[in-house]
């Protein structure tokens, strides 16, 4: 049996937390950010965790996860 790859960008944009949840970085903090105002940049440094509903088609990109 050959082994099953793990999707290499899902492995760069996924951590997984202790309890089996998955955690993601926000978008839309990379540019244009004097636009933004100064406590919506700082929510967006914060990590959010993936809804359950894609929880389940992520866990197919990164099987040993």
């Amino acid at each position: 049996m050959p082994k099953i790859k793990s999707s290499k960008g899902a492995l760069k944009r996924f951590k997984v937390t202790a309890t089996g949840k998955i955690k993601r970085s926000r978008g839309f903090k990379s540019h244009l950010l004097s636009s933004k105002g100064r406590k919506r940049k700082r929510r967006l440094r914060h990590a959010g965790l993936v809804s359950p509903v894609e929880t389940k088609n992520i866990r197919k990109l990164i099987p040993y996860l």
